[in-house]
């Protein structure tokens, strides 16, 4: 195999072309792995992964990360509870089969309301519906690096409150109890610009609005503090726009990205199969 890329857009990603995830040496991988730490988001086309596969690519980069506790409970294919369903199809009992739905998932970081979240996510395409369901990703690195004088200085070096309470569809957490309250709400606290610990830049790290609060500030210099900091971040400048074909990989870097997804038609089936990586240390500041 000869590994080639190519940049998604200017801000963050990278398509990794000829590579087929089944037979992949560990030069190959060293490459793949290499765009990763500098793109944070890579793109591999045409795979062709059965369950297995999937998960010895992901155990390459680390341990994984038992799905996340969702409204229905952790959902995983049966025998490979290391993987995660992300679903709008129904089984025969008129049950979802995944998490998420059909509707809009909101910005948001993988799993940021734990204390070790996640280093990693990816996502396999099996299947796709004709139109919608796109995922959209945000360069948090090319956003911390354009950060006006102004915010910089008003965010300093403080933490944010990341929130526990609901998923990025919307839902509830299973077993969580409902507020819309940031000081009630469970979650964890990180730097609001930490260090990435592969390529040394600073990153912003928000995880998502809801819920969201930045400490040492009350509620409305917080509010205001972050929705300034969204408006920036969520520039059209610092965004890729994936439109999904059928055995797509892509894999993001939670630590420098936040990621969305369009809603699409309930009728139409989407099935993605989705593994994480154990984050290995704790978000740190940038200093």
């Amino acid at each position: 195999m000869v590994v080639t890329v190519r940049p998604l857009c200017d801000a963050v990603g990278v398509e990794v072309m000829g590579v087929d995830l089944r037979r992949l040496s560990d030069a190959d991988f060293r490459e793949v792995e290499r765009a990763w730490h500098q793109r944070s988001v890579i793109l591999l086309r045409n795979q062709q992964l059965g369950d297995d596969d999937l998960l010895a690519f992901s155990r390459r980069f680390g341990e994984l990360d038992p799905p996340p506790n969702q409204e229905r409970g952790r959902i995983s294919p049966p025998g490979y509870p290391d993987i995660y369903v992300v679903s709008n199809v129904l089984d025969k009992n008129g049950d979802p089969i995944g998490a998420l739905g059909y509707g809009e998932a909101v910005w948001h970081t993988d799993m940021s309301y734990l204390d070790m979240p996640p280093d990693a996510s990816m996502l396999y395409a099996l299947e796709i519906p004709p139109s919608g369901g796109n995922t959209w990703f945000c360069g948090m690195q090319a956003a911390c690096d354009a950060l006006p004088d102004d915010l910089r200085q008003r965010l300093g070096d403080r933490r944010v409150k990341h929130d526990g309470t609901y998923n990025s569809g919307g839902y509830l957490r299973k077993g969580v109890t409902p507020t819309d309250d940031p000081f009630k709400a469970p979650g964890a606290w990180h730097p609001a610009i930490l260090k990435h610990p592969a390529n040394g830049r600073p990153t912003l790290y928000l995880g998502r609005r809801r819920n969201s609060y930045i400490e040492g500030l009350s509620r409305e210099e917080s509010d205001a503090l972050l929705e300034d900091l969204w408006a920036h971040c969520t520039q059209p400048q610092f965004l890729y726009e994936h439109v999904w074909r059928l055995g797509d990989l892509v894999m993001w870097d939670n630590r420098s990205t936040m990621h969305r997804r369009d809603p699409f038609d309930g009728t139409a089936r989407r099935i993605m199969h989705r593994t994480q990586i154990k984050g290995a240390n704790r978000p740190v500041a940038f200093t």
